[in-house]
């Protein structure tokens, strides 16, 4: 702790030189950022049109069958992966653009002051000597999930249950729900089961990495850590 206390204090102000570069430096995080987040979006619409797709498909008929939509659930569960994947890397150019923004800039702003925080250079520098991903992907499958994901998933649900409970005929009673669900020789309520467990885990899994964040966030110093 001496140690940094006495590299603060001999740390020199920064050259007119060295302020442009970390500006055109902080112009290149940002602009990787926006990049990235748009290949986010994309993954997002490749889900929306997915499930388009397999509503229109089912619902064409009374005698369309359901399974387009089970299907869509596991496509949207593929591109859920790989949309946390690249989550994953937006968080790397956004924290650091961030890091900039409340470290370098912001100081600037409120006090003159560009060392507020004399640690701030070291954290950043670090993670430009050793590049890695800022959070794990369960966090960034779950950051998903509250995102978008659980909203699509939702629709995918209640478009299901209300094919099985319409078509061909509306459903008369509960008990007849299981053997509409039946897809080819899986009995319906096997296929119940593995929906509601689908659905069961996705849910418990955006709730456990929300309150991972929460707990993460508030436990963290600004002098230590990124992203």
């Amino acid at each position: 702790m001496t140690d940094q206390t006495d590299r603060a204090a001999d740390r020199r102000p920064f050259t007119t030189a060295e302020i442009g570069a970390i500006a055109h430096l902080y112009r290149g995080e940002v602009y990787r950022s926006t990049i990235w987040r748009t290949r986010l979006d994309t993954t997002t619409n490749w889900s929306v049109v997915t499930l388009g797709i397999a509503v229109s498909v089912s619902f064409a008929s009374e005698n369309a069958s359901p399974f387009p939509l089970v299907l869509s659930g596991l496509l949207i569960l593929f591109l859920l992966l790989l949309e946390a994947r690249r989550y994953r890397y937006f968080n790397v150019w956004r924290a650091r653009a961030r890091w900039m923004e409340t470290h370098f800039y912001a100081p600037m702003l409120v006090e003159g002051d560009l060392h507020v925080e004399d640690q701030w250079q070291d954290v950043l520098a670090r993670d430009y000597y050793r590049p890695h991903y800022h959070i794990g992907l369960t966090r960034a499958v779950g950051r998903r999930l509250r995102r978008n994901y659980l909203w699509l998933l939702l629709f995918l649900s209640l478009a299901y249950l209300g094919k099985i409970t319409v078509h061909p005929e509306p459903v008369a009673r509960f008990a007849d729900l299981p053997a509409r669900a039946a897809l080819g020789p899986v009995p319906g309520w096997i296929v119940l089961a593995i929906g509601v467990a689908y659905n069961a885990f996705l849910v418990l899994l955006a709730m456990a990495t929300w309150w991972f964040d929460r707990r993460k966030h508030r436990d963290r110093t600004s002098h230590s850590h990124m992203g």
